[in-house]
């Protein structure tokens, strides 16, 4: 090949179209799917030119996601080219979901250096085949605290979306989005991502220095920063729980203002609220992961299982046991704490 050829060749593999392999995971969720390939549609419909193509692929001939919509797949677990992308679209039920094949397809791909990314529950899959070990990731806020129990070595994150390397991960939800935006910014110009995110009518796109949750003001409906700041206190000590005492004192104020400042603005008590946090948290462990319901208790801040059990059974009328039982490894969304109006 004489250098003139070559520098023909190069021009030409610069200007091909960028692949995206889309892979399917049963019950995966559409929403953070169609945020990530629709982007790429609109960029090819406003530029004039086929800037990216997409395969859908996984096991089987089509997979369901989690709304019952069905797609017919294009490829099976084959081998991709080593300039594709790779996107694992996960959603409800991820443990299980989760299979032997896709996992040790998934880790050939990474050997071949292939960029992998996870949307929504896809940091599981990924994780799971340990491709995100000593790397920064996120994953759906109602996720984290089963995903850090069981995987110690991955930096998480609360951020929108990471891409860390060639290891790219999406908190769920619109966040694919955010990080398709940013992909199109970066290989064709801020212009055209502007502009599909105008026919997206997204006004506000985000970058990686986003969180993925609304501020506590926000989603408990109150804008007093004291209880604000109690709150973040609360969600940041469950395995080893604070006083009122203690709470009331980093912020300022005594036992007795604290508890009508909760009484006044969340019907309940700062030791009725804490609890409803420790117990939130218990059971996303409960449906996430296969930890023991005794390492649950503690690292929920019960000191005894019977306690633990007698607390969770009083909010949600069954026993860890029984959830476990029933629902246990199914991935389950959590029951967030009911955001009164004021």
């Amino acid at each position: 090949m004489t250098p003139g050829t070559r520098k023909a060749t190069q021009i030409a593999n610069t200007n091909a179209p960028r692949r995206f392999v889309f892979l399917l995971l049963d019950k995966f969720t559409m929403i953070n799917f169609a945020g990530a390939i629709e982007p790429l549609r609109i960029a090819n419909r406003v530029s004039g030119e086929t800037l990216y193509t997409w395969l859908l692929c996984g096991e089987g001939q089509e997979k369901a996601c989690s709304n019952g919509a069905t797609f017919r797949l294009d490829i099976g677990l084959d081998e991709m080219d080593r300039e594709d992308t790779v996107l694992v679209c996960g959603g409800i039920d991820i443990q299980r979901m989760t299979t032997k094949g896709v996992i040790n397809w998934l880790r050939r791909e990474a050997r071949r250096g292939v960029t992998i990314g996870g949307l929504c529950t896809g940091a599981h899959t990924l994780a799971k085949a340990g491709l995100l070990d000593g790397r920064k990731a996120t994953i759906h806020w109602e996720n984290q605290d089963g995903f850090a129990e069981e995987f110690e070595d991955v930096k998480l994150t609360k951020s929108v979306y990471v891409m860390d390397g060639n290891r790219w991960t999406t908190a769920g939800g619109i966040s694919s989005i955010d990080l398709m935006l940013r992909v199109i910014a970066e290989g064709h110009g801020e212009d055209l991502a502007n502009t599909v995110a105008d026919q997206l009518i997204y006004s506000a796109i985000r970058t990686d220095q986003d969180t993925q949750r609304l501020s506590i003001p926000t989603r408990i409906g109150v804008r007093h920063p004291k209880l604000s700041q109690v709150i973040q206190m609360m969600e940041g000590a469950i395995e080893d729980p604070m006083s009122p005492a203690d709470l009331a004192e980093d912020v300022g104020m005594s036992t007795r203002q604290l508890e009508r400042l909760f009484r006044r603005y969340l019907n309940r008590s700062p030791k009725r609220y804490y609890m409803e946090l420790r117990l939130q948290k218990a059971r996303n462990l409960l449906m996430q992961t296969d930890m023991s319901v005794i390492n649950v208790a503690l690292a929920c801040g019960f000191a005894s299982p019977s306690h633990f059990s007698k607390c969770y059974r009083s909010h949600y009328n069954t026993t860890p046991y029984r959830e476990r039982g029933t629902q246990g490894g199914q991935g389950g969304h959590a029951v967030a704490i009911p955001r009164l109006s004021i």
